[in-house]
């Protein structure tokens, strides 16, 4: 149903909607207890068939309930892993909540990554885990630059599942006065697998997103009106991502008119195909003039689920796309290729709020952008209550039927805690009692092995769902740049980059893509930016050139954001050289994003390395590079 104005826009404003709020209050305490208890132990696949009002109930009780959900959740959990051998060590076979408390450390992958490489060489999953281990999740390897293996049993999926169920019911539960009969049309999401490999011991190790998308969870949605894709299921389930992408741009364009939404998993990904179409739309157009896939598209199962969309030949809608896509300028272009769509759905926060001018390049700014979930490929977290709000606005409501969550405080607002530093047990703090406004890193325990495990991202408590806590990602909690005692972390490396952008924008030019690396062939070392810059500048209006002036004001721009420790090792210390920008060819983040899901990334995950150590990615963009610019002063320092 949908929002009276009155609730709506009571609604927008963070509060909660009123025609839900009370649900939760209609179910005897008994019928309320029970439910909470089935969400801890097993994800009944009965609850895959809710919908609507359904999942929005569940929604309600489980955020009432958040703390009594948290204490059910670790129980279960003690009860069915307490004899593995990791935890045996610290609580001798107890089930005591308490004792977890005090005893089981807080650890990093370092400490979980030998338990997991024993199970993967053949031990059994009791080591780690009370239930069989049925797959390892490759993490997407692009934050600190090597992929990690996350344990994952069966009952996960059902976990997975249950978040994506709540997403429609939620968009329509906010914006269904705004944006009508979303059930009626399609969904153009550019969703990839990624091959998968075996263990010695035949564990298959895959992406989650793979796991997903091969599960009969997402395979038998066909009753799902909201789940109607332009892509049919073979062409997402093709592991060559290059064919993929060529079939759903292709299945896409076709189904133009039918398409209502737009997206991907994450902005990267999405920009990554629009990028790929301008390259290829000739071919995209010749085959749906003529009828004929093309020959360049070799995999057989791509080639048959695609006839159907190409039985005949279709000049009228390849001249039509012909004419939009042959513009001298693609602003707006997604607009104009898909008229009815209505919002585009990605990842937008923390270090993919780059990606917003281009979107908004591409979209003239017409498009809403929407943010629907948070998960990673240890735990999936929560969603977005508001998802027609600003991505800079986004929270995320923990879902306390996910895992166990708990947090570490960071002090002096968001002063981070390195990887060797020890995390005393008694200043975690639990969902229930984080404090609005204040900063903490994510601590989470699963089902499937992960104890006290830190997920690496900094979150801010923005307020409260009923009693579940809503957070704003901030980072992920790594040092990516140090030549002296400087330590410049993702966040700092995003908003110093983000004021320099600035200076281009006001000269009509976007910054694309970004990366960096630490240069100690001079002496001192120094900073180096990889920038990747395109023009929007339209038809006879002159663009200002990018001479050296203005990259080394972009350069001055960005020492001047970083930390005080930065700008004094810089000015004072002279421990640390001159920030240099390296402006990069037209296409060289794309040959960086190839080149790295063919070394086992995945495109559904991608995103960006914010720092490139060494190896064939650096060598990559050096040779790419045009032209070369260092900040001509030092930066202010002095407090």
């Amino acid at each position: 149903m949908c929002l009276s104005d009155h609730a709506l826009s009571h609604y927008k404003r963070g509060a909660q909607a009123p025609e839900i709020v009370t649900l939760s209050h209609c179910l005897p305490l008994q019928s309320r207890s029970i439910f909470i208890s089935s969400f801890a132990s097993n994800m009944d696949e009965h609850k895959l068939g809710y919908k609507g009002n359904d999942v929005l109930q569940d929604l309600e009780i489980l955020t009432m309930n958040a703390k009594a959900a948290q204490e059910l959740i670790l129980r279960k959990i003690l009860e069915k892993n307490h004899g593995t051998e990791y935890l045996n060590k610290f609580m001798n076979g107890s089930t005591d909540i308490s004792a977890f408390k005090s005893q089981v450390p807080v650890v990093t992958y370092d400490v979980v990554q030998p338990y997991i490489a024993r199970i993967a060489a053949g031990e059994p999953s009791s080591i780690l885990c009370g239930e069989q281990i049925v797959e390892l999740l490759r993490s997407s390897g692009t934050s600190r630059g090597e992929p990690r293996l996350m344990p994952s049993i069966s009952e996960d999926l059902y976990r997975r599942t249950y978040l994506y169920s709540l997403i429609m019911p939620i968009m329509n539960n906010q914006i269904c006065r705004y944006i009508r009969g979303l059930g009626e049309g399609k969904a153009m999401y550019l969703l990839f697998v990624k091959a998968e490999t075996l263990t010695n011991a035949g564990i298959p190790v895959r992406s989650v997103l793979t796991s997903y998308y091969k599960s009969p969870h997402f395979l038998h949605r066909k009753h799902d009106l909201y789940n109607k894709y332009t892509g049919p299921d073979e062409v997402i389930l093709c592991p060559e991502s290059e064919q993929s992408m060529y079939c759903q741009l292709l299945c896409g364009l076709v189904e133009r008119q039918h398409v209502l939404r737009l997206g991907a998993v994450f902005a990267s990904a999405f920009l990554r195909s629009i990028s790929f179409l301008e390259q290829h739309w000739c071919d995209l157009v010749s085959d749906i003039r003529i009828g004929q896939l093309s020959s360049n598209i070799t995999n057989s199962t791509c080639r048959l689920a695609i006839q159907s969309f190409l039985a005949l030949p279709n000049p009228e809608l390849a001249d039509e796309i012909e004419a939009i896509c042959s513009s001298e300028s693609w602003k707006g272009i997604l607009g104009k290729l898909w008229p009815n769509v209505k919002y585009i759905e990605a990842v937008l926060t923390g270090t993919m709020a780059q990606y917003i001018p281009m979107l908004e390049f591409y979209s003239d700014g017409k498009i809403p952008l929407v943010c629907t979930m948070y998960a990673s490929s240890e735990s999936y977290f929560g969603v977005n209550l508001r998802p027609l709000c600003s991505p800079k606005d986004v929270s995320y409501t923990i879902l306390p039927n996910m895992a166990y969550f708990e947090f570490i405080p960071l002090e002096d607002g968001r002063k981070l805690i390195e990887d060797d530093e020890v995390v005393e047990n008694d200043t975690l703090v639990s969902l229930v009692d984080v404090k609005v406004g204040c900063y903490y890193e994510l601590v989470v325990t699963t089902f499937s092995g992960l104890y006290r495990y830190r997920v690496g991202d900094v979150l801010q408590v923005t307020g409260f769902y009923n009693r579940a806590p809503q957070f704003k990602f901030i980072c992920r909690r790594n040092v990516i740049l140090s030549v002296d005692s400087d330590k410049t972390n993702e966040e700092d490396l995003h908003n110093s980059v983000t004021r320099a952008k600035e200076i281009l924008e006001n000269r009509n030019y976007l910054l694309l893509e970004y990366t960096s690396c630490t240069d100690t062939s001079t002496v001192p070392g120094h900073y180096v930016l990889f920038w990747e810059i395109k023009s929007t500048c339209e038809g006879a209006t002159p663009c200002v050139p990018l001479d050296a002036q203005i990259l080394e004001s972009c350069c001055i721009a960005v020492e001047e954001a970083l930390d005080y420790v930065y700008r004094r090792c810089r000015a004072h210390d002279r421990s640390i050289g001159p920030l240099e920008i390296r402006l990069v060819e037209a296409g060289a983040f794309d040959d960086l994003m190839d080149l790295l899901v063919s070394q086992g990334s995945s495109i559904n995950q991608y995103k960006t390395p914010r720092c490139i150590e060494s190896g064939p990615a650096l060598k990559l963009l050096n040779s790419r590079v045009t032209g070369s610019f260092f900040s001509p002063r030092d930066p202010e320092w002095t407090v």
